[in-house]
């Protein structure tokens, strides 16, 4: 999964608790999912009539099984301590977030405490659209503006981290040619989860059961002088059925290897 992905998986697992609330009960499946750790932070179990905006956002970490960069805690001042630790933290409201961020808010602006936190789901138009526990006893979306002066800063999860990299184009037609990604729509599926373009990828497997070479192929030849220079090379590149921008793009970045 990409970087992107892995946000987004993120954000979506805490999206799933949307409504739930202290009124009728349902957000006590969060406070329990929390205490399900061992040992717990602090060696705290968090309580059904705490504050739960930090626990919210751990407990997202912990159905995820992701301790290693959701770093759990109930209370946020706590959690900026760990993440600071960690490199992980950005104070003020400068940062431009994206998804899977935990933004930190300080409503009194007078000592630097924070005193709720959430998850950034989205960011344009100069607007964060954030989704909070206990946001008015509930979990809950939240609109602020990107420099409001009411965030305090930004715990930074680093999901890079969790990200595996892609395969060539190339490596998934031959895959997808072999059999291992299934046909249809399954297939056109399984790749867009995995962060791949269906129709780039058919594009190759096209290519391939026509005998036609990968633009890797073709850069590494370009290197070795097999197509000439100048004019000359993007004239037969074309002749070829290859886009000399592509190959050259492709050229470069094995020359920087």
């Amino acid at each position: 999964m990409t970087e992107k992905q892995i946000r987004e998986k993120f954000v979506k697992a805490a999206e799933a608790y949307l409504g739930c609330k202290e009124s009728d009960g349902t957000h006590k499946k969060i406070i329990d999912l929390y205490n399900t750790q061992k040992p717990l932070p602090r060696r705290y179990a968090v309580k059904y009539s705490d504050e739960w905006c930090a626990t919210f956002v751990s407990a997202i970490g912990v159905q995820l099984g992701w301790f290693d960069i959701i770093l759990p805690e109930c209370s946020c001042n706590k959690m900026i301590d760990k993440y600071k630790a960690a490199g992980r933290w950005k104070e003020g409201n400068s940062h431009i977030p994206s998804a899977g961020d935990i933004v930190m808010y300080d409503w009194q602006r007078v000592n630097g405490s924070a005193e709720h936190t959430g998850i950034v789901v989205s960011a344009s138009g100069g607007y964060i659209k954030v989704i909070e526990g206990n946001k008015g006893e509930a979990v809950a979306y939240r609109t602020i503006r990107v420099n409001s002066t009411c965030i305090r800063g930004y715990c930074l999860p680093d999901f890079a981290s969790k990200a595996t990299p892609l395969k060539t184009i190339d490596e998934i037609a031959r895959e997808v040619i072999a059999g291992k990604w299934g046909s249809g729509a399954i297939r056109k599926g399984k790749l867009r989860a995995a962060g791949y373009d269906p129709s780039q990828v058919q594009a190759r497997v096209n290519e391939i059961l026509k005998g036609k070479k990968s633009i890797d192929d073709i850069a590494r030849e370009v290197i070795a002088g097999k197509w000439g220079s100048g004019v000359l090379r993007k004239a037969k590149l074309l002749a070829a059925g290859y886009n000399p921008a592509v190959v050259q793009a492709r050229v470069n970045a094995l020359l920087k290897q």
